[in-house]
């Protein structure tokens, strides 16, 4: 291979940067499955009751490589999805908005061929998540949000916090037209370990960690599907779809819910998060991580575990 070669490798594909090993050898089963007019890539491990794990911004199924395998011993059918037009899943022109994304989710949980299942959704991933468990709560028995409030708790953070305003400079940035993909592929993704390294606590990731999510990044078309849920959550406030969206998640939430955050989260305030209780009318349990940032799942995933099968495992969970 000559140097100029080289220098022009192409881009990465969802078989090369996504289909992984999982940490210490675990045996994994990567497949497509169809949904809501789409195909979406999961990552499966175990047997039981189903426990579908919905990932964030700028990440892929790949962010709950401990859950999965935690899960798994812990006696659940661990599966880690990529959302629409990330990893290996669809990258579809259209169908960014929640109400959609929530629909591939609940599609996904019948395509497994499993009556219902436990939600555990981080950042966007808690948003959808939410969204599911209001939209078709018979089809989830459980739900686990971390580092994002209820989406009604969000908006009105957006509108009424500067300080959260502020914090959600990022999201501002995406509504520009064609730059803020531009920049997530930049130098092979330099920015997304650059976001991730900042919005961390103290525990920060290794690089080869940081290199998995960079790749990822730099499959064709995943940087502009990345950004247009949220362009979609700030463009549509005012709109007619985004009132009737939100008028929508005003119905209270029957699920039994565990909202984690960790109190050093510099994107979501603790206090955008907190509060998020008043639409659960069901046993809600908020968790503050001490000292965690935006990623306690992947900051301390021991900790972030224990809660998680705590409450997956308490048949009558209570404040």
């Amino acid at each position: 291979m000559t140097a100029s070669s080289a220098d022009s490798a192409p881009p990465p594909t969802a078989a090369t940067a996504v289909r992984l090993d999982l940490p210490g050898g675990r045996a994994v089963t990567h497949r497509d499955v169809a949904a809501n007019g789409a195909r979406f890539h999961v990552a499966e491990v175990g047997d039981g009751p189903l426990v579908l794990l919905l990932h964030g911004f700028p990440q892929f199924w790949w962010t709950w490589r401990h859950q999965l395998t935690a899960l798994a011993d812990a006696g659940y059918r661990a599966v880690a999805m990529d959302l629409r037009g990330v990893g290996g899943s669809d990258r579809t022109p259209r169908g960014y908005d929640p109400a959609n994304l929530a629909l591939d989710i609940t599609g996904v949980i019948r395509s497994l061929g499993e009556p219902d299942a436990a939600l555990v959704g981080h950042d966007l991933g808690g948003y959808l998540a939410w969204t599911a468990a209001v939209m078709r709560p018979k089809l989830v028995r459980r739900l686990v949000v971390s580092s994002m409030p209820h989406p009604r708790r969000w908006r009105s953070a957006m509108m009424a916090d500067f300080g959260q305003t502020r914090a959600s400079s990022h999201i501002w940035g995406f509504q520009r037209p064609l730059i803020p993909e531009r920049q997530l592929v930049a130098d092979d993704g330099a920015l997304v370990a650059e976001l991730i390294r900042d919005w961390s606590g103290p525990m920060l990731p290794e690089d080869a960690d940081l290199d998995v999510y960079r790749r990822a990044m730099c499959i064709p078309s995943t940087a502009h599907c990345s950004v247009e849920p949220y362009r979609w959550m700030m463009r549509s406030m005012a709109r007619p779809d985004g009132l009737q969206f939100y008028r929508r998640m005003k119905r209270p939430l029957r699920v039994p819910t565990l909202h984690l955050h960790g109190s050093l989260d510099p994107v979501m305030r603790t206090r955008s998060a907190a509060g998020s209780g008043e639409y659960v009318e069901a046993p809600y349990r908020w968790r503050l991580f001490d000292g965690l940032g935006h990623f306690p799942h992947e900051e301390d995933p021991d900790g972030f575990t224990a809660e998680l099968l705590n409450w997956l495992g308490d048949p009558e969970p209570d404040r």
